[in-house]
């Protein structure tokens, strides 16, 4: 049988929620990438709205937007959040064909939306998939990360590189 780590939080290995009541409100903002791989035929019939499930950017974008009001139901621990402001943006690139997820996520609160922008990154992407898979099943959803945040005790944060 494996040994077991000690867990931040609890010797026990219980989760709990980070709380945050003490913490005072301030202006949160995060931003996080996703990318969908797809063939060059796919990314012109997405480009030309021509796909037949109908408008693949504006479903994504609205399922995006849908997801990150409700990462605290998906993600145990995440607090509810006063989502103030959500924007997702597409680019789409070629050599190799791939759509690029942007989202930004902005809140007046007592913890970060890291969280919020990588689940409307993720599900958007899912959603491209979704919308898609008839014409392309070999697509591929990755890539998923944070490129920057502010807000808080922690202050500013962008990625390096990439």
């Amino acid at each position: 049988m494996p040994k077991r780590s000690k867990l931040a939080g609890s010797q026990q290995g219980r989760v709990q929620m980070v709380e945050v009541g003490s913490k005072r409100a301030t202006s949160r903002e995060a931003v996080a990438v996703a990318c969908v791989r797809m063939k060059d035929a796919t990314l012109e019939a997405i480009s030309d709205q021509s796909m037949p499930k109908g408008d693949v950017l504006t479903a994504a974008k609205l399922a995006g937007i849908m997801a990150a009001k409700r990462t605290p139901e998906i993600l145990p621990l995440c607090h509810p959040i006063p989502i103030s402001g959500i924007e997702i943006d597409f680019e789409l690139l070629t050599d190799p064909a791939r759509v690029q997820i942007i989202t930004t996520i902005r809140a007046t609160a007592q913890t970060g939306v890291e969280m919020e922008a990588l689940v409307a990154a993720a599900i958007a992407g899912l959603t491209i998939y979704d919308m898609c898979k008839a014409v392309d099943p070999e697509m591929e959803v990755g890539d998923l990360r944070l490129l920057k945040k502010s807000g808080g005790k922690s202050g500013r944060w962008k990625r390096k590189g990439r």
